[in-house]
């Protein structure tokens, strides 16, 4: 017994020393390119600037209290909301998207995920701009909405907060739709049917049954949204104007119009930590059900003892 025991401890011990080595030039990787610039960016944002356009070697909480002023709040409002808009049309969008073609015959099943991709294949800046000559003022879809009477003549499609909005969303419901897809692929469309065939209506079947079984998928899909529309910055740029101004506006303005690095790094960092800290919350939730979940297992098995 001593020697199996001795047997199992030593492939442990080597698994375990396998799995270091594995792991260890992604821990190097994320700590080098990662974790490294983001205290850098952090400790930044309690210097102050030089008159240069550097970094000060003083410490100072003047720049964590100059993004905190009235206007800076405005915009990360703005942001927060923006985004939330975006991820929510993206996943309202994505989800019946996903759910057909999933369902679609494998033979032509490529075909619809290729016609999702295809438009990734052009340039990021290219699509923004054929939509600021779609959204123009003189533009064909604003003269066709005035002829039919839809808007009026003082509303405009360019240089606003919606502009904004229908950009974003076109960009990022690629990414919504493939997570979702790739959940949905491998759900047994069976346990819909069987719903089905118990009374539950098609909504009820899709609501209880699908989107539970999807929820992986669900999630990847609102990481991959949310983040990148809480940081984009050439959306709002080109089709915002004024009105639609973002926190990575005022991020790229202060970092190279204003030459105020500190109070960059500030506004990132606040930035992060408005995307870290619901993720951070998510993480120790899903942590706590998954020890509940464990410990009613192990008292069941206990009581079956």
């Amino acid at each position: 017994m001593e020697t199996e025991s001795s047997q199992r401890k030593t492939i442990r011990s080597r698994t375990a020393l396998a799995e270091y080595f594995l792991t260890a030039p992604s821990v190097l990787w994320l700590g080098i390119f990662f974790l490294i610039p983001t205290v850098l960016v952090f400790a930044i944002a309690f210097r102050t600037a030089d008159p240069f356009g550097g970094i000060d070697s003083s410490w100072t909480l003047e720049t964590i209290s100059n993004v905190l002023r009235a206007d800076y709040i405005a915009v990360i409002w703005r942001t927060v909301w923006v985004s939330c808009v975006v991820t929510a049309i993206c996943l309202l969008l994505g989800i019946p998207v996903g759910y057909w073609i999933a369902q679609q015959n494998p033979k032509y099943r490529y075909w619809y995920l290729l016609a999702v991709i295809i438009p990734l294949w052009t340039n990021f800046l290219i699509r923004i701009f054929a939509w600021r000559v779609l959204l123009h003022p003189e533009g064909f879809l604003r003269r066709s909405l005035l002829y039919l009477g839809i808007i009026p003549d003082d509303f405009f499609l360019l240089n606003n907060i919606g502009a904004v909005i229908i950009v974003t969303v076109y960009t990022c419901l690629p990414f919504a739709i493939l997570p979702i897809y790739a959940a949905a692929e491998k759900f047994n469309f069976s346990l819909v049917e069987a719903a089905r065939d118990l009374g539950a209506s098609r909504f009820k079947a899709f609501t209880a049954i699908f989107l539970p079984g999807i929820k992986r998928g669900i999630i990847t899909a609102v990481l991959v949204v949310f983040i990148p529309a809480m940081g984009s910055y050439a959306i709002p740029d080109l089709v915002g104007g004024a009105g639609g101004e973002l926190l990575g506006n005022k991020i790229a303005i202060r970092a190279s119009a204003s030459r105020n690095l500190p109070e960059a790094a500030a506004l990132a960092a606040m930035l992060a930590i408005i995307i870290t800290l619901p993720l951070l919350l998510a993480f120790l939730k899903q942590k706590r059900v998954f020890r509940t979940v464990m410990n009613l297992r192990r008292s069941a098995g206990d009581s079956t003892k």
